[in-house]
């Protein structure tokens, strides 16, 4: 059997932390994220918006790799006024939110992701 070298087991995100500080969710994520990984990540920021939280910021210096799936979740956290934070952000995360950019995403997608891109 030949190996072409690429990975189909899906991504692994883990939740290395989550702390408050006030209204603000500070989440640090460490792994992949993608189609498959994502869905905790989604219940977490569902059950914080539904507790009222109104500002979340995501640490990502230690997520490998990542794919629209995380756009998805950068797009859907600021409706309704809430604030996102995408702090120390990896490589992968970098190249992903320059390509979402480059890419012209719609009006309603642009907006949140360069605000993630540049806070």
């Amino acid at each position: 059997m030949h190996d072409s070298g690429a990975d189909n087991a899906p991504g692994v995100i883990v939740v290395d932390s989550c702390t408050t500080l006030g209204s603000t969710l500070v989440v640090r994520l460490v792994g992949e994220i993608d189609c498959y990984s994502v869905a905790p990540l989604r219940a977490l920021l569902a059950s914080a918006a539904a507790d009222g939280y109104t500002g979340l910021v995501l640490d990502t210096a230690r997520v490998a790799f990542c794919d629209s799936s995380f756009l998805a979740v950068l797009d859907w956290w600021p409706r309704r006024g809430r604030r996102l934070t995408v702090a120390n952000r990896s490589r992968a995360v970098r190249r992903l939110l320059t390509a979402a950019d480059v890419s012209g995403q719609s009006a309603a997608q642009a907006d949140p992701l360069m605000a993630a891109a540049t806070s």
